[in-house]
């Protein structure tokens, strides 16, 4: 059976969780590998809506069993503020696991990542608050909190004491903030410690064991190809890797596990905060977007900026993501529209880009290159069969196909899981 990843293939909010849940009851495992509670998904079920930020997808679907990877940065309290709220409404959390080497987002982390950003001014990220960024940091410097530590108070004193030290002459030197103490701190950190015991494991060995045992894997991923650290619009991205290859590092598995790569995709594009974005409408076409495509992030409650297909940016996720398949979400949204503008390449300084420009600058003046495709007035949020949709609506799915650099095997034409064309199956096909 095999390792399916699901990555975004744009600027993130493409209905990644949807296409999770779709596969959920044909997996065994579904594991978040990176990101932390700054991108959410919503899934829709019967007509009742799930949002979620930390949680994996797979917590909606009976008997499988979600699984938050060591990639994470897990804020423990909002953790625990969705199981709950979960819990409230019947569903079964009880089959979550928690890697004990995901890092934690200390309350220190949330307060400087507020600060840095007000203090950036004009030049600011865009980031959500969270404390995202400032825990990787923290990661990479080798002062990070991990789960396992919520267990042992003298490490966890210790390492917060070593964190704190540099953070406290910052906080109050640099950004006129009161110092903050290690002993708030590890009480704040400490009362977590024992609901989340249970749910704490070595889940790299859970999962490869797993594959060993036949069974099927999906890792999803948070936030998108263009907001990786690596690989996307820096330094507008997030601080982790979003793309496939985040797997690798982010669940603990080997690149000889994986089978499939599926990247999510609207049709047409979206982005919340700041940097570039090629082919941003600021006319009546982008409200209408907006309005029809209910572009308001999950997590942050921040209106979507939109714009048309950006079939090069589409062609660099197939590239550096490796993708196997495409799902493309939201196809209703565009019913109406007499002519869709598709952008097929950039125009930077007069110069012809049909791939993504490599340096910063060049990207940021790309002005797109349009291909316009006619389209449709037909309702086709009925349709559940690529044949039934309008020949315009068709002529347009495969269009895309073409230029996008991996087949289309899933088309969504409503917000609810039941509201999808399958082309070809995304696990056995």
């Amino acid at each position: 059976m095999p390792a399916v990843i699901v990555v975004g293939a744009q600027w993130g909010d493409e209905g990644k969780g949807k296409a999770t849940d779709q596969l959920g009851s044909r997996v065994d495992y579904v594991v978040k590998f990176n990101g932390g509670n700054n991108a959410g998904h919503t899934v829709v079920i019967n007509g009742d809506k799930y949002a979620l930020h930390l949680l994996p997808s797979g917590i909606l679907s009976p008997g499988v069993t979600p699984v938050i990877g060591n990639g994470v940065v897990i804020d423990i309290e909002v953790l625990y503020q969705e199981l709950d709220a979960l819990i409230a409404r019947g569903v079964d959390v009880s089959r979550l696991l928690v890697s004990g080497s995901a890092h934690v987002i200390a309350p220190y982390n949330r307060i400087m990542d507020k600060v840095t950003e007000r203090f950036l001014g004009k030049r600011k990220i865009g980031t959500t608050g969270r404390g995202i960024g400032p825990t990787y940091s923290d990661k990479i410097n080798r002062v990070g909190i991990r789960v396992w530590d919520l267990f042992d108070e003298k490490i966890l004193r210790a390492k917060v004491e070593g964190a704190l030290e540099q953070k406290n002459h910052l906080l109050v030197k640099v950004y006129n903030r009161r110092a903050i103490t290690v002993d708030e701190t590890v009480e704040e950190l400490m009362q977590y410690a024992e609901r989340l015991r249970p749910m704490v494991a070595d889940t790299s060995l859970v999962l490869n064991t797993a594959l060993d045992e036949g069974k099927t894997v999906l890792f999803e991923g948070g936030q998108a190809t263009m907001l990786d650290i690596d690989h996307g619009t820096y330094p507008f991205v997030t601080s982790s890797n979003a793309t496939a290859g985040g797997v690798l590092t982010g669940a603990g598995i080997g690149p000889t596990r994986i089978d499939r790569v599926v990247g999510v995709i609207k049709a047409y594009t979206t982005r919340v905060g700041e940097g570039p974005f090629p082919t941003e409408l600021f006319d009546e076409w982008g409200s209408f977007l907006a309005r029809v495509g209910g572009e308001v992030g999950v997590t942050t409650g921040r209106a979507r900026r939109c714009g048309w297909y950006d079939a090069v940016i589409a062609r660099y996720a197939s590239r550096v993501n490796g993708l196997t398949d495409l799902v493309m979400t939201k196809l209703d949204v565009l019913t109406g529209i007499e002519k869709i503008p598709v952008c097929v390449a950039y125009d930077v300084d007069g110069v012809r880009y049909d791939e993504m420009p490599t340096d910063q600058s060049a990207f940021h003046h790309a002005t797109p290159i349009y291909e316009e495709f006619p389209g449709w007035t037909e309702d086709i949020s009925g349709v559940r069969t690529f044949d039934e949709l309008p020949e315009n609506a068709k002529a347009y799915v495969l269009a895309l196909e073409a230029m996008s650099g991996a087949r289309i095997s899933s088309i969504g034409v409503g917000p609810g899981r039941e509201a999808t064309i399958q082309r070809h199956d995304l696990i056995d096909d």
